[in-house]
Protein backbone atom coordinates (compact mmCIF):
# COMPACT_ATOMS: atom_id res chain seq x y z
CA UNK A 1 0.00 0.00 0.00
CA UNK A 2 1.19 3.51 -0.82
CA UNK A 3 -0.12 6.84 0.44
CA UNK A 4 -0.34 10.04 -1.54
CA UNK A 5 -1.90 13.40 -0.78
CA UNK A 6 -4.25 15.59 -2.77
CA UNK A 7 -4.92 19.26 -2.18
CA UNK A 8 -8.62 20.09 -2.07
CA UNK A 9 -9.93 23.28 -3.64
CA UNK A 10 -9.90 25.01 -0.23
CA UNK A 11 -6.36 23.83 0.52
CA UNK A 12 -7.28 20.93 2.83
CA UNK A 13 -4.82 18.05 2.49
CA UNK A 14 -6.57 14.78 1.61
CA UNK A 15 -4.95 11.36 2.07
CA UNK A 16 -5.35 8.66 -0.57
CA UNK A 17 -4.31 5.07 0.22
CA UNK A 18 -3.55 3.01 -2.89
CA UNK A 19 -3.86 -0.78 -2.78
CA UNK A 20 -2.53 -2.81 -5.69
CA UNK A 21 -0.91 -1.69 -8.91
CA UNK A 22 -2.97 0.72 -11.04
CA UNK A 23 -2.67 1.07 -14.78
CA UNK A 24 0.45 2.94 -15.89
CA UNK A 25 -1.42 6.13 -16.61
CA UNK A 26 -1.20 9.55 -15.09
CA UNK A 27 -2.23 13.14 -15.72
CA UNK A 28 -0.08 13.32 -18.89
CA UNK A 29 -1.20 10.13 -20.59
CA UNK A 30 -4.60 9.11 -19.17
CA UNK A 31 -7.34 8.97 -21.78
CA UNK A 32 -11.13 8.96 -21.50
CA UNK A 33 -11.27 5.15 -21.33
CA UNK A 34 -8.59 4.70 -18.65
CA UNK A 35 -10.20 3.32 -15.50
CA UNK A 36 -7.44 3.99 -12.98
CA UNK A 37 -7.96 2.66 -9.45
CA UNK A 38 -11.40 2.09 -7.99
CA UNK A 39 -11.98 5.08 -5.69
CA UNK A 40 -13.51 3.99 -2.38
CA UNK A 41 -15.53 6.32 -0.17
CA UNK A 42 -15.88 5.28 3.51
CA UNK A 43 -19.02 5.43 5.62
CA UNK A 44 -19.46 6.14 9.31
CA UNK A 45 -20.32 8.84 8.48
CA UNK A 46 -16.88 10.46 8.51
CA UNK A 47 -14.97 7.38 9.68
CA UNK A 48 -11.26 6.76 9.06
CA UNK A 49 -11.15 4.77 5.81
CA UNK A 50 -8.76 2.26 7.39
CA UNK A 51 -11.82 0.28 8.49
CA UNK A 52 -12.21 -0.79 4.85
CA UNK A 53 -8.97 -2.74 5.32
CA UNK A 54 -7.95 -4.42 2.05
CA UNK A 55 -11.59 -5.09 1.07
CA UNK A 56 -11.09 -8.81 1.40
CA UNK A 57 -8.11 -8.86 -0.96
CA UNK A 58 -9.87 -7.03 -3.79
CA UNK A 59 -6.58 -5.46 -4.96
CA UNK A 60 -5.60 -8.81 -6.46
CA UNK A 61 -8.45 -8.29 -8.92
CA UNK A 62 -8.57 -4.48 -9.21
CA UNK A 63 -6.36 -1.75 -7.76
CA UNK A 64 -8.29 0.55 -5.47
CA UNK A 65 -7.69 3.78 -3.56
CA UNK A 66 -9.47 4.50 -0.30
CA UNK A 67 -9.96 8.16 0.53
CA UNK A 68 -9.73 9.58 4.04
CA UNK A 69 -12.43 12.24 3.97
CA UNK A 70 -11.39 15.65 5.24
CA UNK A 71 -10.74 15.67 8.97
CA UNK A 72 -10.44 11.87 9.20
CA UNK A 73 -7.55 9.41 9.14
CA UNK A 74 -4.43 10.91 7.60
CA UNK A 75 -6.29 13.82 5.96
CA UNK A 76 -6.04 17.35 7.24
CA UNK A 77 -8.62 19.18 9.34
CA UNK A 78 -10.34 21.89 7.27
CA UNK A 79 -10.29 25.53 8.31
CA UNK A 80 -14.09 25.63 7.96
CA UNK A 81 -15.88 22.86 9.90
CA UNK A 82 -19.01 23.49 7.81
CA UNK A 83 -17.16 21.90 4.91
CA UNK A 84 -17.73 18.49 6.53
CA UNK A 85 -21.27 18.66 5.12
CA UNK A 86 -21.81 15.85 2.65
CA UNK A 87 -22.64 17.91 -0.43
CA UNK A 88 -19.70 20.22 0.13
CA UNK A 89 -17.32 17.27 -0.17
CA UNK A 90 -18.32 16.62 -3.79
CA UNK A 91 -15.52 19.01 -4.79
CA UNK A 92 -13.02 16.83 -2.89
CA UNK A 93 -13.93 13.81 -5.02
CA UNK A 94 -13.36 15.84 -8.14
CA UNK A 95 -10.00 17.04 -6.82
CA UNK A 96 -8.97 13.41 -6.38
CA UNK A 97 -10.18 12.57 -9.89
CA UNK A 98 -8.03 15.34 -11.34
CA UNK A 99 -5.03 14.19 -9.31
CA UNK A 100 -5.46 10.68 -10.70
CA UNK A 101 -5.61 12.15 -14.20
CA UNK A 102 -8.94 10.50 -15.04
CA UNK A 103 -11.82 11.72 -17.15
CA UNK A 104 -14.23 9.45 -15.28
CA UNK A 105 -14.18 7.54 -12.01
CA UNK A 106 -15.10 4.04 -11.01
CA UNK A 107 -16.55 4.69 -7.56
CA UNK A 108 -17.21 2.39 -4.61
CA UNK A 109 -19.06 3.73 -1.58
CA UNK A 110 -19.91 1.96 1.64
CA UNK A 111 -22.82 2.70 3.98
CA UNK A 112 -23.09 6.45 4.70
CA UNK A 113 -20.46 7.10 2.04
CA UNK A 114 -23.11 6.23 -0.54
CA UNK A 115 -24.75 9.59 0.18
CA UNK A 116 -21.62 11.33 -1.07
CA UNK A 117 -21.55 9.06 -4.12
CA UNK A 118 -25.20 9.91 -4.88
CA UNK A 119 -24.46 13.62 -4.74
CA UNK A 120 -21.33 13.27 -6.84
CA UNK A 121 -23.27 11.33 -9.47
CA UNK A 122 -26.01 13.97 -9.34
CA UNK A 123 -23.69 16.97 -9.69
CA UNK A 124 -20.93 15.41 -11.82
CA UNK A 125 -22.71 12.68 -13.83
CA UNK A 126 -20.27 13.01 -16.74
CA UNK A 127 -17.44 12.06 -14.36
CA UNK A 128 -18.89 8.68 -13.28
CA UNK A 129 -17.90 5.54 -15.18
CA UNK A 130 -19.46 2.92 -12.91
CA UNK A 131 -20.77 2.78 -9.36
CA UNK A 132 -20.49 0.08 -6.71
CA UNK A 133 -22.63 0.67 -3.61
CA UNK A 134 -21.92 -1.67 -0.70
CA UNK A 135 -24.71 -1.88 1.92
CA UNK A 136 -25.50 1.75 1.06
CA UNK A 137 -27.35 4.24 3.23
CA UNK A 138 -30.66 5.24 1.58
CA UNK A 139 -30.86 8.56 3.44
CA UNK A 140 -29.70 10.78 0.59
CA UNK A 141 -32.31 9.36 -1.79
CA UNK A 142 -35.21 9.60 0.64
CA UNK A 143 -35.91 5.89 1.02
CA UNK A 144 -37.19 4.98 4.48
CA UNK A 145 -36.06 1.93 6.38
CA UNK A 146 -38.93 0.90 8.63
CA UNK A 147 -38.67 -0.66 12.07
CA UNK A 148 -40.64 -3.60 10.70
CA UNK A 149 -38.04 -4.23 7.98
CA UNK A 150 -35.20 -4.15 10.47
CA UNK A 151 -37.02 -6.39 12.93
CA UNK A 152 -37.77 -8.92 10.19
CA UNK A 153 -34.10 -8.96 9.24
CA UNK A 154 -33.02 -9.36 12.86
CA UNK A 155 -35.27 -12.39 13.28
CA UNK A 156 -33.13 -14.26 10.78
CA UNK A 157 -30.57 -14.49 13.59
CA UNK A 158 -32.99 -15.93 16.13
CA UNK A 159 -30.92 -19.10 16.46
CA UNK A 160 -27.86 -17.24 17.73
CA UNK A 161 -27.07 -17.43 21.47
CA UNK A 162 -26.86 -13.63 21.69
CA UNK A 163 -30.11 -12.99 19.79
CA UNK A 164 -32.50 -12.42 22.71
CA UNK A 165 -30.30 -9.72 24.22
CA UNK A 166 -29.69 -8.01 20.86
CA UNK A 167 -33.38 -8.15 19.92
CA UNK A 168 -34.35 -6.54 23.22
CA UNK A 169 -31.79 -3.78 22.64
CA UNK A 170 -33.17 -3.25 19.13
CA UNK A 171 -36.68 -2.89 20.50
CA UNK A 172 -35.50 -0.25 22.97
CA UNK A 173 -33.61 1.66 20.27
CA UNK A 174 -36.68 1.63 18.05
CA UNK A 175 -38.67 3.02 20.98
CA UNK A 176 -36.29 5.97 21.14
CA UNK A 177 -33.53 4.89 23.51
CA UNK A 178 -30.34 6.95 23.31
CA UNK A 179 -28.54 4.76 25.83
CA UNK A 180 -25.12 3.89 24.40
CA UNK A 181 -25.41 0.41 25.91
CA UNK A 182 -28.52 -0.26 23.83
CA UNK A 183 -26.83 0.96 20.65
CA UNK A 184 -23.82 -1.23 21.39
CA UNK A 185 -26.21 -4.07 22.08
CA UNK A 186 -27.48 -4.14 18.49
CA UNK A 187 -23.98 -4.35 16.99
CA UNK A 188 -24.22 -8.12 16.66
CA UNK A 189 -27.12 -7.65 14.24
CA UNK A 190 -24.81 -5.84 11.82
CA UNK A 191 -22.50 -8.80 11.27
CA UNK A 192 -22.81 -12.19 9.67
CA UNK A 193 -20.67 -13.65 12.43
CA UNK A 194 -20.41 -12.12 15.89
CA UNK A 195 -17.11 -13.63 16.99
CA UNK A 196 -14.02 -12.21 18.68
CA UNK A 197 -12.73 -10.74 15.41
CA UNK A 198 -16.01 -8.93 14.71
CA UNK A 199 -16.19 -7.62 18.29
CA UNK A 200 -12.63 -6.29 18.07
CA UNK A 201 -13.36 -4.70 14.69
CA UNK A 202 -16.47 -2.96 16.05
CA UNK A 203 -14.55 -1.71 19.10
CA UNK A 204 -11.76 -0.37 16.86
CA UNK A 205 -14.27 1.65 14.85
CA UNK A 206 -15.98 2.99 17.97
CA UNK A 207 -12.68 4.44 19.15
CA UNK A 208 -12.30 6.40 15.91
CA UNK A 209 -15.76 7.92 15.54
CA UNK A 210 -15.71 11.74 15.40
CA UNK A 211 -18.79 13.46 16.78
CA UNK A 212 -18.55 16.91 15.17
CA UNK A 213 -17.77 15.84 11.57
CA UNK A 214 -20.45 13.15 11.74
CA UNK A 215 -23.03 15.68 12.93
CA UNK A 216 -22.15 18.29 10.30
CA UNK A 217 -22.16 15.62 7.56
CA UNK A 218 -25.95 15.48 7.56
CA UNK A 219 -26.71 19.12 8.45
CA UNK A 220 -29.49 21.05 6.74
CA UNK A 221 -28.86 21.30 3.02
CA UNK A 222 -26.65 18.21 2.84
CA UNK A 223 -29.28 16.18 0.99
CA UNK A 224 -31.89 16.98 -1.65
CA UNK A 225 -33.53 13.58 -2.19
CA UNK A 226 -35.94 14.69 -4.93
CA UNK A 227 -33.27 16.28 -7.09
CA UNK A 228 -30.87 13.43 -6.43
CA UNK A 229 -33.38 10.76 -7.41
CA UNK A 230 -34.21 12.58 -10.66
CA UNK A 231 -30.53 12.78 -11.52
CA UNK A 232 -29.87 9.12 -10.71
CA UNK A 233 -32.82 8.09 -12.89
CA UNK A 234 -30.89 9.57 -15.83
CA UNK A 235 -27.48 8.13 -14.89
CA UNK A 236 -26.64 5.77 -17.77
CA UNK A 237 -23.77 3.82 -16.20
CA UNK A 238 -23.49 0.33 -14.67
CA UNK A 239 -24.47 0.30 -10.99
CA UNK A 240 -24.18 -2.63 -8.59
CA UNK A 241 -25.79 -2.52 -5.15
CA UNK A 242 -24.38 -5.16 -2.81
CA UNK A 243 -26.60 -6.10 0.13
CA UNK A 244 -25.67 -8.22 3.12
CA UNK A 245 -28.10 -11.10 3.49
CA UNK A 246 -28.38 -10.47 7.25
CA UNK A 247 -27.70 -6.74 7.49
CA UNK A 248 -30.23 -5.35 9.96
CA UNK A 249 -29.01 -1.80 9.33
CA UNK A 250 -29.87 -1.79 5.62
CA UNK A 251 -32.22 -4.71 4.92
CA UNK A 252 -32.19 -6.34 1.49
CA UNK A 253 -35.68 -5.05 0.43
CA UNK A 254 -34.43 -1.50 1.00
CA UNK A 255 -31.27 -2.24 -0.99
CA UNK A 256 -33.47 -3.46 -3.84
CA UNK A 257 -35.24 -0.08 -3.79
CA UNK A 258 -31.89 1.69 -4.07
CA UNK A 259 -30.85 -0.45 -7.04
CA UNK A 260 -34.16 0.29 -8.75
CA UNK A 261 -33.38 4.03 -8.77
CA UNK A 262 -30.79 3.51 -11.51
CA UNK A 263 -31.59 2.64 -15.16
CA UNK A 264 -28.78 0.05 -15.12
CA UNK A 265 -28.90 -0.82 -11.44
CA UNK A 266 -28.48 -4.41 -10.28
CA UNK A 267 -28.79 -5.97 -6.83
CA UNK A 268 -26.44 -8.66 -5.52
CA UNK A 269 -26.97 -10.27 -2.11
CA UNK A 270 -24.07 -11.73 -0.18
CA UNK A 271 -25.79 -14.37 1.89
CA UNK A 272 -24.49 -14.81 5.41
CA UNK A 273 -22.95 -11.35 5.44
CA UNK A 274 -23.95 -8.24 7.32
CA UNK A 275 -23.13 -4.55 7.00
CA UNK A 276 -19.41 -5.21 6.52
CA UNK A 277 -19.38 -8.09 4.04
CA UNK A 278 -15.62 -8.06 3.41
CA UNK A 279 -15.16 -8.76 7.14
CA UNK A 280 -17.74 -11.54 7.39
CA UNK A 281 -16.62 -13.40 4.27
CA UNK A 282 -13.70 -11.81 2.39
CA UNK A 283 -13.59 -14.37 -0.41
CA UNK A 284 -17.35 -14.22 -0.92
CA UNK A 285 -17.19 -10.43 -1.14
CA UNK A 286 -14.44 -10.47 -3.77
CA UNK A 287 -16.24 -13.16 -5.79
CA UNK A 288 -19.33 -10.95 -6.01
CA UNK A 289 -17.75 -7.59 -6.77
CA UNK A 290 -14.65 -8.47 -8.78
CA UNK A 291 -16.50 -9.25 -12.04
CA UNK A 292 -18.17 -5.85 -11.83
CA UNK A 293 -15.06 -3.74 -11.11
CA UNK A 294 -12.41 -5.80 -12.90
Amino acid sequence: MTVTHVEADDGTRLALHLHGEPDDTGPDDAGPDDAGPLLCLPGGPMLDSAYLRDLGGLAEQRAFARLDLRGTGASGVPADPASYRCDRQVADIDAVRRELGLERLDLMAHSAGANLAYRYAELRPERVRRLLLVTPSPRGVGIETTDEARTAMARRRSGEPWYAEAAAALERVQAGSVDEADWRGISALMYGRWDDEARAYEAWMDERRLEEPATVWGADGAFEPGATRRALAALDVPVLVLAGGCDTGNPTPVMAEVAALFPRGELAVQEGAGHFPWVDDPAGFVDLVAPFVR
